[in-house]
């Protein structure tokens, strides 16, 4: 009953009066970005484009971010579907936590949407996200590519792979497994000692202790690293740093941030993976609109429920791996900024690749 109140409210906006949404009874759009720390995406652009896309279809909307609280996730959660929320949108910090979130959402008849990361158990009504498994073999080959041009013999490699408790996190792993296992296999590669490790929380300080702690269990012999994101790759590029080995140990990474691609121009990062946040947000802020106003897509395309073998309708768009020879693509498509990536020290850099 309240979301069919909610719904009679945005399609009339004339209509006055309706409390059966809570306090502020416009109907809207919530959202909930999961924290800033673990990526700059989500406040620098998933935030700032998703804002967009509902003012330019003049729909009432609440983005927050949960700052890496499960507890104020939900809190968040609670609040948005009292204050009018017809349609959840979620980025969630575990899927235990997302689960909770998306049962109460679907009991008070709103409709859920899990943003880039899939809720395992959650039955949410759709799924918005880039295909991570390819995003994981695109950092994989990319780390072979890379000791490919340094040959590299029998090269020892560090993992330092993403939260455990991030769902993306294990899809990235299997796909850059899919491409490192066969090396290791058949011995052309070497796995380190304790080399295998995830992050919790995606903590860039924690990342830089285990990699530490990895380079001291080698022996200080670690001949490429498997990072998840550019914020550990960083993490990892500093304790090479220390060691004065940025630069000869390729270090992978993924989100293309302004640090990664200024660490992939330094020469100290080989590749990090560009997903056009652009097109992620735009798809999903059309597919919430349009069940803001009632319309259900029918897609095509499904991902199945780990657990519970649900098959949830999808758009999965396509990422791109991203050396220092494209960097230009991530700048021509507006997702970087050339001012903010061309620092003084790397003026040549980019003029080299064809930035300014």
């Amino acid at each position: 009953m309240r979301r069919f109140l909610c719904a009679i409210a945005a399609a009339a906006l004339a209509i006055g009066g309706l409390t059966a949404c809570g306090e502020d009874a416009k109907p809207k759009i919530g959202v909930i970005l999961p924290d800033s720390k673990s990526s700059p995406r989500w406040e620098t652009a998933d935030h700032k484009y998703l804002k967009a896309a509902f003012e330019k279809a003049g729909i009432d909307y609440d983005i927050q971010n949960a700052q890496n609280s499960k507890t104020d996730f939900q809190t968040i959660a609670d609040q948005m579907i009292t204050n009018g929320a017809t349609v959840l949108m979620i980025v969630n910090l575990d899927s235990g936590t997302g689960k909770a979130v998306v049962s109460k959402a679907r009991d008070q008849g709103v409709a859920t949407i899990d943003y880039d990361r899939y809720t395992i158990g959650g039955k949410s009504d759709y799924y918005v996200s880039f295909d991570n498994v390819e995003v994981g073999k695109l950092q994989g080959q990319g780390l072979v590519d890379c000791l490919d041009a340094m040959h590299a013999k029998k090269p020892t490699i560090a993992e330092l792979n993403g939260s455990a408790t991030d769902n993306n996190a294990t899809l990235f792993k299997q796909g850059y497994d899919s491409v490192l296992k066969p090396k290791y296999k058949s011995g052309e590669y070497k796995k380190g000692k304790d080399a295998d490790q995830d992050v919790p929380d995606w903590d860039a300080k924690e990342a830089g202790t285990i990699f530490e702690q990895m380079m001291t269990d080698n022996d200080n012999k670690i001949d490429g690293v498997l990072a998840a994101n550019d914020n550990l790759g960083h993490a990892a590029i500093s304790v090479l740093d220390k060691n004065k080995l940025n630069g000869k140990v390729p270090v992978t990474g993924q989100d293309a941030s302004v640090q990664g691609l200024q660490d992939i121009l330094a020469g100290d990062q080989c590749m990090t993976v560009y997903k056009p946040v652009k097109q992620e947000a735009d798809a999903a802020a059309k597919l919430a609109i349009d069940l803001f106003k009632g319309k259900k897509e029918h897609l095509k395309e499904t991902v199945k429920d780990p657990d519970s073998g649900h098959k949830t309708p999808s758009i999965l768009l396509q990422p791109q791996s991203i050396t220092k020879k494209n960097v230009s693509d991530v700048v021509d498509d507006g997702y970087v900024d050339a001012k903010d990536l061309c620092t003084k020290d790397l003026a040549k850099a980019c003029g080299t690749a064809g930035i300014g």
